[in-house]
């Protein structure tokens, strides 16, 4: 059975993009191709676990919510078909989110690409996925236009921090293509 590195598993609410407000459990795998300076993953840290024990964990944090958000790190290093017919076989809607920089297996929910290749200029941030549910920019100030046409149902702007706030609400009132999205788990203080 394969092994997958998790780097931690709770219960909260979606603070971002279109599922925000969501209660979700969040499964969130260690390591990443990237890396980003905003990154808040501690990528040293993980216990090893297989789909048995990641559900079991799951299920620990939540006993009623059916909704699973596969972050990372970037997750698509790991998951596979596997751990995605394994956890729709236990009950489970999969969402992840991923920088789109390798392929996914198929049977995801909901897919959510964040780019980086604003943050991290290298060949390794291209972006090979070519479709998605929502694509979601950490926002840095650069032109973002390259991305308005990508296709994705959904297309949000994100502030990098509370400092570029202002500059993102005047940039997705400019170009209304973009929806705002905050980090409302940080607003409210919660994971």
């Amino acid at each position: 059975m394969k092994i997958y590195r998790i780097n931690e598993i709770f219960y909260s609410l979606q603070g971002e993009g279109f599922w925000s407000g969501t209660p979700m459990v969040f499964v969130r795998m260690s390591g990443c191709n990237l890396r980003c300076p905003f990154c808040d993953t501690d990528h040293g840290s993980y216990a090893e676990m297989d789909s048995h024990r990641i559900i079991s964990e799951v299920r620990n944090a939540s006993s009623e919510c059916r909704r699973i958000c596969i972050t990372g790190g970037e997750p698509a290093l790991q998951i596979d078909d596997g751990l995605v017919a394994d956890l729709h076989e236990a009950g489970y809607s999969l969402h992840i989110e991923t920088n789109g920089t390798m392929e996914l297996p198929s049977g995801i929910d909901w897919i959510t690409v964040s780019p980086k290749s604003d943050a991290v200029h290298s060949p390794a941030a291209a972006t090979v996925l070519r479709h998605a549910d929502e694509i979601k920019l950490v926002f840095l100030g650069t032109d973002v236009e390259k991305w308005a046409d990508f296709p994705a149902a959904h297309h949000f702007l994100q502030p990098c921090s509370c400092e570029n706030t202002a500059e993102t609400v005047e940039y997705v009132l400019r170009h209304p293509r973009w929806r705002l999205s905050l980090q409302t788990h940080k607003y409210i203080d919660i994971r």
